[in-house]
């Protein structure tokens, strides 16, 4: 009955010039071969772009050089980092630089495009176009391994100082014997902090991080410092006098900051590597 009632309504609907996409296969593909359906694309047009981008490689003798590669934006997608897969896919696969998700999440593109620090898969070419050019360097001030690809080693070394993991008490109340239960306020706290990804565009960016030969001399940098306070601030830990003393150990880990802010203006995420760091002043002056 039910069938027969959807063949009445198709034979109305064609009656009267409609299209009753939903009722049967052959209606369906009537509709989309239908001139009225189909949906007009506008087509790309040829935009070239130069891309001038640092090579080096540390295994050999050559000096670092500016390598250009003359790019159709027609041929690839908007980021910066879509015209650098082009570039390896197609052109040079010698060019080496790190990516992961291409979603601003892993932080493994980081580099410096046109005197920024950024992640090369969420900037868009058309943003950092200097006329026709766009200059692709490693992130500044770090040894490099090869091409864009800086050593983060010491980095990474200075993030394992500030024990970036919970340490909670050994007798907190657990929900279901597993959770430690917050706060929406002790929760909001987090935020602002949690989300950064250790991309080391701030680090990076920081006159007293290169002044400190990249964090040989004591100076611990923005990112660091940043992840410090968000488990100070966590109100789930139990170490947070131990935290501070590490951080007090040597007054250059935190006190080398000048407040020059590149780190806050060039996150990627929006985050505020400055106000913790001034948030990690006051606790240390306080306790």
């Amino acid at each position: 009955m039910i069938s027969n009632v959807l063949k009445r309504a198709s034979v109305l609907a064609r009656s009267n010039g409609i299209q009753s996409a939903f009722y049967t296969t052959t209606a369906k593909t009537e509709a989309a071969s239908s001139p009225q359906m189909k949906v007009k694309t506008a087509e790309k047009k040829d935009h070239y772009v130069n891309f001038q981008v640092y090579r080096y490689n540390e295994e050999t003798t050559a000096k670092p050089y500016i390598q250009t590669y003359n790019i159709n934006l027609k041929d690839c997608g908007p980021m910066v980092l879509d015209a650098l897969l082009l570039i390896k896919n197609n052109i040079d696969p010698t060019l080496s630089f790190r990516r992961s998700c291409r979603e601003g999440i892993c932080g493994s593109c980081a580099m410096n495009l046109n005197g920024t620090n950024t992640l090369a898969c969420t900037k868009k070419i058309t943003d950092c176009l200097s006329g026709d050019t766009v200059k692709v360097y490693p992130l500044p001030h770090m040894h490099v391994v090869r091409d864009l690809i800086p050593d983060l080693s010491h980095f990474y070394t200075q993030h394992k100082s500030i024990k970036p993991w919970l340490e909670p008490a050994v007798d907190v109340p657990r929900y279901n014997g597993k959770e430690i239960l917050q706060s929406k306020e002790n929760r909001h706290k987090l935020d602002g902090l949690y989300e950064c990804i250790l991309c080391a565009c701030c680090s990076t960016s920081c006159p007293s991080y290169w002044w400190s030969e990249g964090g040989d001399g004591g100076y611990l940098g923005p990112a660091v410092l940043l992840q410090a306070y968000r488990w100070i601030a966590d109100s789930r830990d139990s170490i947070t006098k131990d935290r501070l003393a590490i951080l007090s150990e040597d007054q250059m880990k935190v006190y080398k900051c000048h407040t020059i802010m590149n780190c806050t203006a060039v996150c990627p995420k929006g985050l505020n590597p400055g106000k913790s760091i001034a948030n990690i002043k006051y606790l240390l002056a306080h306790n």
